[in-house]
């Protein structure tokens, strides 16, 4: 079923984003592997190439803290794959002190959301030329937890990594069940999905030494992220769930996300403060 489909996949060179990339290029799929690093994606793709010598991969390096790189790859992803079927909006990072993005965003909602935000508005031209489009974002269960601050989002008055990660994953939900409900073109899907506790490096990498340890025995509970990335791989092939739209999903069905989720006058809210962030006139109609 997805034979020549073309796939657009963030963070594809490790953790979840690696193993959806591979399972869909075993599945024949054109795979753009969107990642931060030019020489760790090519080695993941050497990787995935050395399984399955067939697989049709492409590597272009992102940096998803910087909005002017976001457009300009995606130029580049709109000229190679003029029809894009699916979009997984799967990288994401978790860092420990409040920083800013050379756009004045705290660099955890920067990444972890305005990055799908913008994306997904600059390649939407694309994805609704395929007969079945979707969007697929890896949100989490710790939007449990999470609140969107509307009168501080940068949480500068009290920050914490965990506060900043459970806001930036409520907004991917927010942004999934919003998009549903605005959407022009009827026949494109949206999905955000939890992938649980998945052993990956996420809570290491822009870590303090106590949260980087936290982490690694948190981790050393979970699965791993070829279990993980199972319900992102099901909602970006299975021909079956394409009218389950706006929908949260775990373990390849949807559950109820949290009560905060389904407050539709924060989901507006929150869609003009990204507009205005990402200096976003019409989401539906990308002007560069």
């Amino acid at each position: 079923m997805m034979e020549n489909k073309n796939i657009v996949i963030t963070g594809a060179n490790a953790g979840l984003g690696f193993e959806t990339a591979r399972a869909l290029a075993k599945m024949d799929a054109n795979v753009m592997m969107l990642c931060r690093s030019l020489e760790k994606g090519t080695l993941a793709a050497d990787k995935i190439r050395a399984e399955y010598p067939s697989a049709k991969l492409q590597v272009l390096p992102v940096l998803l803290e910087s909005q002017q790189n976001i457009r300009q790859v995606a130029l580049k992803i709109r000229e190679e794959f003029p029809v894009i079927d699916v979009l997984v909006n799967n990288a994401g990072t978790w860092i420990s002190e409040l920083t800013f993005t050379e756009d004045k965003v705290e660099s955890m909602f920067a990444i972890n959301h305005l990055a799908y935000f913008l994306l997904t508005h600059a390649l939407y031209p694309n994805l609704i030329l395929a007969k079945e489009p979707r969007v697929v974002s890896v949100a989490s269960d710790s939007h449990f937890q999470g609140k969107i601050n509307f009168e501080d989002i940068h949480l500068t008055k009290n920050y914490h990594g965990l506060r900043a990660y459970a806001q930036s994953k409520l907004a991917n939900i927010h942004f999934m069940y919003e998009l549903n409900r605005r959407k022009p073109a009827e026949h494109l899907s949206t999905f955000a999905v939890q992938p649980g506790l998945v052993k990956t490096d996420i809570g290491v990498k822009k870590t303090n030494w106590l949260h980087a340890l936290a982490w690694k025995l948190r981790r050393s509970g979970g699965v791993s992220p070829e279990v993980g990335a199972q319900t992102q791989i099901f909602l970006a092939s299975n021909p079956s769930i394409h009218e389950k739209s706006g929908l949260y999903w775990d373990k390849c069905k949807p559950k109820s996300s949290s009560a905060d989720t389904y407050k539709i006058e924060d989901a507006e809210k929150l869609w003009d403060l990204c507009c205005e962030f990402c200096k976003i006139d019409d989401f539906f109609k990308p002007d560069f």
